[in-house]
């Protein structure tokens, strides 16, 4: 039997708590209460607006069911409006306010700050060659998610 150590899912899971610790250390010393969620999904409205809460959760492979907890938050933070679509009558498309735009400009140096402390203990090879093996990992595995990221333009499925 492997130790833990040798295991990749649980090498995953440890820094994933890492990287959350890390981003929510920064944003925080920052002066700002935004979690690693939030800011993906005000990320990805920002480059997608008008999208729905579908679509936001396919963008950042976050669960269907549990992202209207994160766009709830958000608006009510003054972060984001849903407004009904001129599309789809039971769709409700996402909005940036000027506050979640001003928030997601403000935040950035901590949101980069974060990213360095988690790649501390490697060198810039290194941390290059971490960024590409786990974009391959993640792209080999896309579909066994239970929330599998989700191109913008087409829905389909990254992999």
């Amino acid at each position: 039997m492997k130790d833990n150590d040798e295991m990749p899912g649980h090498l995953v899971r440890r820094f994933q708590q890492i990287a959350v610790a890390v981003f929510l250390s920064e944003v925080e010393a920052a002066g700002f209460d935004l979690t690693p969620v939030q800011y993906a999904a005000l990320a990805a409205i920002r480059t997608n607006p008008g999208i729905d809460q579908v679509t936001l959760a396919g963008l950042i492979a976050y669960d269907r069911t549990t992202i209207t907890g994160v766009v709830d938050r958000l608006a009510q933070k003054g972060f984001l409006v849903r407004q009904a679509s001129s599309r789809d009558r039971r769709a409700r498309e996402l909005q940036m306010t000027d506050a979640g735009r001003k928030t997601l400009r403000a935040i950035t140096p901590a949101v980069e700050a974060a990213q360095r402390v988690m790649l501390r203990g490697l060198t810039e090879k290194e941390a290059k060659e971490l960024m590409r093996l786990l974009r391959k990992a993640i792209s080999a595995g896309n579909e066994l998610s239970r929330a599998p990221l989700r191109d913008a333009a087409t829905g389909n499925r990254n992999s």
